[in-house]
């Protein structure tokens, strides 16, 4: 009966609210949330010690790119990515949504070390789940600009895909510490994956098939690749 009251009350503290969440962002603490695909793991994009942690947690490498989750398209150009026509077009079409984008910077990047990639692109993604619209939109607010978009597991495991699991995950790890915004009623849809899109070069070209198919995506950008 102890073993269990001290289990429930180990998960109960690595629950938080949105503003205790977004605090323990500007710590520099992981979080994980519930996206409409599976649960993501949020560390402050800009921060070179947050982006670290996540990496360690993930046990990723540090050559791997990481995306980034913005609340609209006009957060693009105030983080000096520029947005071409065809851009425009498919972020119109399917933001919010299960869509991540790769653009190029037009400028210095103010991304932490581990996010951009070789060439200084960087994946964004405007989720349509409301925590996680939430949470992003807190954080801008607050001054931290965006946070990462990649999915709560280990490399190599299998995401998170229930408020269940990922109090489970969290509590495995004693550092890096995760902590998990709680959802309230409304965890991780469970959708597909986002698909993946490079426009950082041309003609654009697909990186990853999703929930957004070619059926949809070829009118919109019709020199895909």
């Amino acid at each position: 009966m102890g073993d269990a009251t001290r289990g429930n009350s180990e998960a109960s503290a690595r629950l938080a609210s949105l503003e205790d969440g977004v605090d323990l962002l500007a710590r520099d603490e992981l979080l994980a949330f519930p996206t409409e695909t599976v649960w993501g793991l949020g560390a402050c994009a800009t921060s070179t010690r947050a982006v670290g942690r996540l990496q360690e947690f993930k046990g990723r490498a540090s050559d791997q790119p990481i995306s980034v989750l913005v609340d609209g398209p006009s957060r693009l150009e105030q983080l000096g990515f520029a947005l071409a026509a065809d851009a425009r077009r498919v972020l119109d079409a399917f933001w919010p949504g299960p869509l991540t984008v790769v653009l190029a910077g037009s400028g210095p990047s103010a991304f932490a070390e581990g996010i951009g990639g070789a060439r200084g692109a960087v994946g964004f993604r405007c989720s349509d789940h409301p925590c996680c619209r939430a949470l992003v939109e807190a954080a801008f607010e607050r001054g931290l600009g965006p946070i990462t978009a990649t999915s709560f597991n280990r490399t190599g495991e299998p995401p998170v895909q229930t408020r269940a699991e990922a109090l489970g995950l969290a509590g495995s790890s004693a550092e890096p510490r995760v902590y998990c915004l709680d959802p309230g009623p409304d965890d991780a849809l469970a959708e597909a994956p986002s698909t993946v899109v490079d426009l950082s070069v041309r003609p654009p070209r697909v990186l990853r098939w999703g929930a957004i198919r070619q059926t949809a995506l070829q009118p919109v950008l019709p020199d895909l690749e």
